[in-house]
């Protein structure tokens, strides 16, 4: 335990991902660092990540799977430290890994050897922890000094990893944005990413009876189109396709889905029209889709008369339910169930290279808690691990 008052050169707030990257990455250069958490242990959010498998990276990772005000803002961190040398330090310790699709990278055994790497690199470069740590005040004269139930904390550098608004069970909360404006950084706007969401009151009754129906299928939403799995549940959909949906859809948007994208279904229907007749639409749909989604979808777009008898006005609209149905959503899941938190500390009030704040000497930034968000697959650690090497290597 720290005494009453002790001097560091670089105090970290957050246990998570960049805050470990950071710490290992500061002690590594010989400073004296201290990473402080109000958890008990570090690492929550990864151990939580991909199911326990932890999604740690992912080998497409560019730019363009990155939401923020400023677009670009990410890359000078991305060219510090990519994928590939994430792999290496992982090489290091003998973590096997599996690729999955899309690029995705997934611990073979478990979350716990991600964590366990960052520890035990910290401790190589005497990285003081302290648990169970709580901030009462932050203050700044030469130096930031911290008091804390656990004495006073001095140090030239301070580093905010204090995360985002999702996973408020796991211990998430504003501190980060809290102490960016107590310093007059300018905060955006937040809400929950990669989020479930919810029916519509109008659909829920409805759409309820499909609960633990997965359909691979593209959805569009702001020029944005993804194509996985959507899962339908008792209080709306969810599954990977919908929680990428949900970091650019907006309360009002309507959502686009296309439940056969390999299909046109206008053209399939026309032509059974033309061979077999005296099939009904739902007959042959229920050859592409599970039979509980199309006995729904029945009542009523697919009017449920042999094709010879069907309308081009009718083949097309029960066609567009199929390749273009709208979904205009009630809402999300909120933070609780979101993986992520859109928005945060604006980009504009940090150096892109070193994540130091532009009017305050000192004093860092990085991981979730700024407005770099990213999609899903992995992209949001790797984030994670070139935001906390970048500030590591100048703190």
């Amino acid at each position: 335990m720290v005494q009453e008052q002790k001097a560091f050169d670089v105090i970290i707030l957050g246990g998570g991902a960049a805050g470990l990257m950071c710490a290992q990455q500061a002690g590594r250069r010989g400073r004296r660092v201290v990473l402080m958490d109000r958890a008990r242990r570090l690492g929550t959010k990864i151990l939580l990540s991909g199911g326990g498998k932890c999604n740690f990276t992912n080998r497409q990772c560019s730019a363009e799977n990155y939401i923020s005000s400023n677009p670009h803002f990410c890359k000078s961190a991305l060219a510090q430290f990519g994928p590939g040398d994430f792999l290496d330090l992982a090489g290091q310790y003998h973590i096997a890994y599996e690729e999955r699709d899309h690029g995705q990278l997934f611990c073979r055994r478990s979350a716990e050897d991600i964590v366990q790497m960052l520890i035990e690199l910290c401790l190589q470069h005497q990285v003081t922890f302290l648990l169970d740590c709580s901030v009462h005040s932050i203050t700044k004269e030469k130096q930031f000094i911290i008091t804390t139930n656990q004495g006073t904390i001095t140090a030239e550098s301070l580093v905010v990893t204090t995360g985002g608004l999702s996973y408020p069970q796991a211990g998430a909360g504003d501190l980060g944005y809290q102490i960016a404006r107590q310093f007059g950084l300018a905060v955006t706007a937040c809400r929950p990413g990669l989020v479930p969401l919810q029916y519509n009151p109008v659909e829920q009754s409805i759409l309820t009876e499909l609960t633990g129906i997965s359909v691979e299928a593209a959805v569009t939403c702001r020029n944005k189109t993804f194509r996985e799995n959507i899962l339908f549940t008792h209080t709306g959909l969810s599954g990977p396709a919908i929680l990428q949906i949900s970091n650019y859809w907006l309360p009002g948007d309507t959502i686009t889905i296309d439940w056969l994208p390999e299909i046109d279904v206008y053209q399939l229907l026309l032509d059974r029209k033309q061979t077999s007749g005296s099939a009904a639409i739902p007959s042959i749909l229920s050859h592409y889709l599970p039979s509980r989604l199309v006995r729904l979808w029945s009542q009523p777009p697919f009017p449920d008369i042999p094709l010879a008898q069907c309308t081009l006005s009718q083949l097309r609209r029960a066609a567009d339910s199929i390749n273009r149905w709208p979904f205009q959503p009630g809402g999300t899941e909120g933070y609780a169930k979101a993986e992520v938190t859109l928005g945060g500390i604006d980009t504009g009030e940090l150096s892109s290279k070193t994540l130091e704040a532009k009017m305050v000497k000192g004093l860092y930034f990085i991981g979730e808690v700024l407005d770099v968000t990213g999609q899903l697959g992995g992209y949001n650690l790797q984030w994670a691990w070139s935001s906390g090497y970048a500030a590591g290597c100048a703190v």
